[in-house]
């Protein structure tokens, strides 16, 4: 319950903490590992006891860590990937995915952070564009959002970026 409070967690990702502090209570006490099996199993059906009491909530988790993914600039592929190694399914994912009008507003987000594109310093020369081309495709925005998000005109890039902090 205090790892709940402090930290939004999905039911695998609690899982593998109870199963962390399981191994260091066993190392720390040299348990036997007969008594491992019965407290791997409580902590499974704590897990259970808890999505059923709706404190734990992959889709709820999913979302709001999407959401927080796209402000922050994050393309369709890294949230994916974010969800995927914390455990969320892939159904459940594919449900809080942005689409593709909210992946062009994080791609707008990440030139922002980047400095580049529309936000690019006045002193700084824009070069073949090939460059920062780059470093979106390694971020996991397609191409057709990437040359969009580097073509916009500084004042729409900054309406945009407040329609995304808007929500």
């Amino acid at each position: 319950m205090r790892h709940l409070a402090r930290f939004a967690a999905t039911e695998a990702g609690l899982l593998r903490v109870l199963d962390r502090r399981i191994l260091r209570w066993q190392h720390a006490t040299e348990s036997a590992p007969e008594v491992i099996v019965p407290a791997r199993a409580a902590a499974r059906e704590v897990v259970q006891a808890l999505t059923a009491s709706g404190m734990l909530d992959d889709a709820g988790f999913a979302a709001a860590r999407s959401r927080r993914l796209v402000r922050a600039g994050r393309s369709r592929v890294a949230v994916s990937a974010h969800l995927a190694a914390k455990g969320v399914d892939a159904e459940t994912a594919g449900t809080v995915l942005p689409d593709a009008e909210a992946e062009f507003l994080a791609a707008v987000a990440f030139v922002r952070r980047r400095r580049i594109g529309p936000f690019r310093a006045p002193d700084v020369e824009e070069g073949d564009g090939n460059r920062e081309m780059g470093m979106l495709a390694r971020a996991g925005f397609p191409r057709e959002v990437a040359a969009r998000a580097l073509r916009l005109d500084p004042e729409a890039a900054i309406d945009l970026l407040a329609e995304l902090k808007r929500g």
